[in-house]
């Protein structure tokens, strides 16, 4: 999600198992492979062809990248059933269906699909409509998909095998999982794995030519994507989902063609030993250059306070990538573009009532300075009225917004470089988080005439860490 909000990243074996899907195999040929038969020379493709294509595309990669071949490769054909297998059983090694399910809800919470999203399906579909080949670093072994001959499938090659030669020289799949538990900084990382992946690739695509990625100031990464409507999954699916799948490969490729830029592909190496830690990182190559990192942020437990009837989802940092997408599903793609930019570091959590299913959703964002504070609770104020249609009692300081919803109380509240948000709350809840934070009392709404004044036992929160 989020990439990579990160429980997004989890929920799409695409970014962690490092599937060339259709957005890799457009840029060479307009085919809609999903919805083609396979062709009969495809099915009898020989297998010594496609041993000594692969074999060919390695020691081009070999060259281009200057990581050499340790160990022999396993390469296979594989049946789009078999890939189909792989790929659910991947989904259900790397999250079983009570994870899957609080990266779905936790989503939701966030506007980032609607209600009741089938994300399980939609990802099996979307994986098996157009997968043309994939490094499986568990296995250690590269697949390529039977139904297209070798002479169509060398570009694919060129991306997956780089992974081969990566993953024997770095260990791409425990690289990638030692930034765990930061789910912003594993997205990071995906998207050093896959934008390599496609910087490598461009350069096999310009052999011959005498030039390179580094030559090209203009070059345009959106070009390899292709069209995307031609999947028929990716065209129903929510912005969200595409831009997540995208991520890795284009925002990576981006920040790769940067690394690349001054000292070629010998500067790759270093990236695996300092990998960036935040997907701001990789959005911005200069913050990476620079070593900028974001602050520490904490959230106090909310488990003693809400009690055996609730269940904890999830609890993560967004990054500069999630932000963006939280706030483009409400504001214009500028608007969200700039707002998240001064993202300095954030965490959220996301609770679920087990019996009426209700959700709670708490984030605290640092950002770079009061100004841009206070930009975002003024625009994010906006984009809250946007997500919650029906909204009542509403309480609006320069600082401070507060609205009713039928699911709870939605509050946002900004105080120095800081913003907090609630969702699906009490007003009793709120002031608690507020003063384990040790920010000030919030605004109270005014009193309601004929309202008679009832004392309340203030809630308690263990001390809350302050943004370091």
């Amino acid at each position: 999600m989020v990439p990579v909000a990160k429980w997004v990243q989890r929920a799409l074996p695409v970014l962690s198992f490092f599937l060339a899907i259709c957005l890799l195999g457009s840029a060479a040929r307009a085919q809609d492979s999903a919805a083609a038969a396979p062709r009969a020379d495809s099915k009898a493709a020989n297998n010594a062809e496609f041993l000594a294509a692969a074999d060919e595309v390695l020691q081009q990669m070999s060259e281009i990248t200057g990581l050499k071949l340790l160990t022999p490769l396993k390469k296979s054909l594989r049946s789009r059933e078999e890939i189909r297998a792989y790929v659910i059983k991947q989904m259900s090694e790397e999250k079983n269906p009570a994870e899957r399910y609080a990266d779905a809800r936790t989503a939701e919470a966030f506007g980032l699909l609607p209600k009741g999203f089938d994300l399980d399906t939609f990802m099996v579909n979307v994986l098996t409509e157009q997968v043309e080949g994939l490094y499986d670093p568990k296995a250690q072994e590269f697949y390529i998909a039977d139904w297209s001959p070798p002479s169509d499938q060398r570009m694919v090659m060129s991306h997956e095998l780089t992974h081969a030669l990566e993953d024997q020289h770095f260990h791409i799949e425990a690289w990638s999982r030692a930034a765990r538990p930061n789910e912003d900084a594993e997205l990071a990382r995906d998207a050093v794995l896959e934008g390599s992946a496609m910087a490598a690739m461009v350069d096999y695509l310009m052999a011959g030519t005498g030039r390179s990625l580094k030559d090209l100031p203009e070059f345009d990464p959106s070009m390899l994507l292709g069209e995307l409507e031609s999947t028929p999954t990716l065209k129903s699916a929510p912005p969200f989902l595409k831009d997540a799948l995208i991520f890795p490969y284009i925002g990576g490729l981006n920040f790769s063609a940067a690394v690349l830029k001054s000292s070629g592909w010998p500067a790759l190496a270093g990236v695996f030993e300092k990998p960036p830690v935040s997907t701001q990182q990789i959005l911005h190559p200069a913050a990476y250059k620079t070593g900028k990192t974001p602050s520490t942020v904490s959230l106090p437990s909310f488990d003693n306070i809400l009690g055996k009837d609730w269940a904890k989802l999830d609890e993560n940092i967004l990054g500069e990538f999630g932000w963006k997408e939280v706030l483009k599903q409400f504001l214009d793609d500028d608007r969200a573009k700039s707002l998240a930019a001064a993202w300095d570091g954030d965490r959220y959590a996301t609770y679920e009532q087990k019996e009426t299913k209700k959700p709670l959703l708490v984030t605290r964002l640092h950002l770079d300075s009061e100004e841009h504070a206070a930009r975002f609770f003024g625009q994010y104020s906006e984009a809250l009225e946007k997500k919650h249609v029906q909204r009542s009692n509403l309480l609006r300081r320069p600082n401070f917004f507060q609205f009713d919803t039928p699911e709870g109380s939605a509050f946002l509240y900004c105080f120095g470089e800081s913003c907090v948000t609630m969702e699906g709350a009490t007003r009793k809840l709120f002031d608690s988080f507020t003063k384990a934070l040790d920010w000030p009392s919030a605004p109270q709404p005014p009193e309601q005439p004929g309202a008679v004044p009832v004392k309340t036992t203030a809630l308690f929160f263990p001390a809350a860490q302050a943004v370091l």
